[in-house]
């Protein structure tokens, strides 16, 4: 009776599997990323393919607290904004965040060069911008990762390299810990000098490796092997 249960449960365990996200999934939608924009992230993280999981969606009225309230403490993410430029121009940006947001907690601070993972990008240009590594001249340039505050929204680099404020409808932008050293003070939306911003959209999205083929196998085998013996115990 035990192996029929377990069968039963591998059973439910393998149509959980099967009607679960795939690969470059998008689970709750999205606005602002498509197939393609996703599997540009994949080449800029590096790390495979990944599902991704739409957490949280500005809304009107929305403030840094509802940000925090939904996005807070679901690990690595993907932030993307749409933003507009004062002058008139629209570019889709945004930034990945290997560490969990919190609305406290000031700067995630990364010493050494195998902590600074997180990266901003810009699907208009496109270019991606990393954190600056212990290499440079000055070490500490891109130590700081991201910040933390119920003040603001998602901040990444000291520039700010990219932050939205209170409000969620302004966003600023220069860089400084992100990107080229020698690009100090422009903006990774528009390469001008730091402006104000519009946010017209924000959508943040937690991520999740897709499960190796290997996984799904190995699952199908153990159900096969579970069924094979609970039939035998019936003949028996």
């Amino acid at each position: 009776m035990k192996t029929i249960i377990a069968a039963g449960s591998l059973a439910l365990a393998l149509s959980s599997l099967a009607g679960a996200a795939h690969a470059g999934d998008i689970v709750g939608g999205s606005s602002l990323l498509d197939d393609g924009k996703q599997a540009q992230l994949e080449r800029w993280l590096g790390a495979g393919e990944f599902n991704l999981t739409n957490v949280y969606t500005r809304q009107a009225g929305d403030t840094s607290a509802d940000f925090h309230m939904d996005a807070d403490g679901k690990g690595a993410t993907f932030t993307v904004l749409d933003v507009t430029n004062g002058s008139g121009e629209s570019f889709l940006v945004g930034g990945y965040n290997p560490q969990s947001w919190a609305s406290g907690g000031g700067w995630n601070e990364t010493a050494r060069d195998w902590q600074r993972t997180a990266f901003l990008f810009n699907f208009t240009e496109p270019a991606v911008y990393r954190q600056i590594l212990s290499s440079y001249v000055l070490p500490s340039q891109g130590q700081f990762q991201t910040f933390n505050s119920p003040g603001t929204g998602p901040m990444f680099g000291l520039g700010p390299d990219l932050v939205v404020t209170q409000g969620l409808d302004t966003a600023l932008s220069w860089q400084l810990s992100y990107g080229n050293p020698l690009d100090e003070g422009m903006s990774i939306v528009d390469r001008g000098r730091g402006q104000a911003l519009q946010v017209n959209a924000i959508e943040v999205f937690s991520v999740s490796p897709v499960p190796e083929p290997a996984s799904a196998a190995m699952l199908m085998a153990g159900m096969g092997v579970l069924g094979l013996i609970a039939r035998r115990r019936r003949r028996g």
